[in-house]
């Protein structure tokens, strides 16, 4: 189980968890974030899921977001960050964990994906992102703010916290979308 506060912070660094079962966007996202953020040591680390594997878990660094990237048009993607949520401590879902969907303009068959990814989100009180993955300016535009997420959560934001932002922006299902679906 991973846990938020197992290690001391560096100072000036962050370290980034991008979750994605099918590596599409992964590496894309990880590149820019590293490359558009100059005054901030920013470490990403890629997975497929959780959980991590255990050899290497003294020499890695310490975690401040994990981020579940979920692909709508494979319910296998929405399934891995189902079973991946469940090997993390819950401190983590105080300000440090993050949900980017993809594939939502392509509905056709995975409105139920859509709505489970929401409820997930909103079950774990965590942010939920949308991103256009299929042109290089939608990607960009994930980038940077899950770079403005990752210097709270990491304490690099004066006077702001990964709970203060998170209460602002976490996913909420509306009461009549709920009564509708039961």
């Amino acid at each position: 189980m991973l846990k938020p506060f197992r290690k001391v912070p560096v100072l000036n660094t962050a370290s980034l968890l991008l979750v994605e079962n099918e590596e599409q966007l992964q590496t894309r996202l990880a590149d820019i974030i590293v490359q558009n953020e100059k005054d901030v040591n920013i470490t990403v680390r890629l997975a497929r899921k959780l959980p991590l594997p255990e050899e290497n878990q003294d020499s890695r660094p310490r975690i401040d977001l994990i981020v579940f990237i979920v692909n709508l048009r494979s319910e296998r993607s929405l399934q891995s960050a189902e079973q991946s949520v469940k090997y993390l401590d819950p401190g983590f879902f105080l300000g440090k964990v993050c949900f980017v969907v993809t594939g939502a303009r392509c509905l056709s068959g995975s409105s139920n994906r859509l709505l489970t990814a929401r409820k997930l989100a909103a079950s774990l009180h965590c942010p939920l992102l949308f991103a256009e993955d299929q042109t290089n300016e939608g990607v960009i535009t994930v980038a940077v703010r899950l770079l403005g997420i990752l210097k709270v959560a990491a304490g690099l934001v004066p006077l702001t916290t990964g709970l203060y932002l998170n209460s602002l922006s976490h996913c909420m299902i509306p009461s009549d979308l709920e009564q509708n679906l039961d």
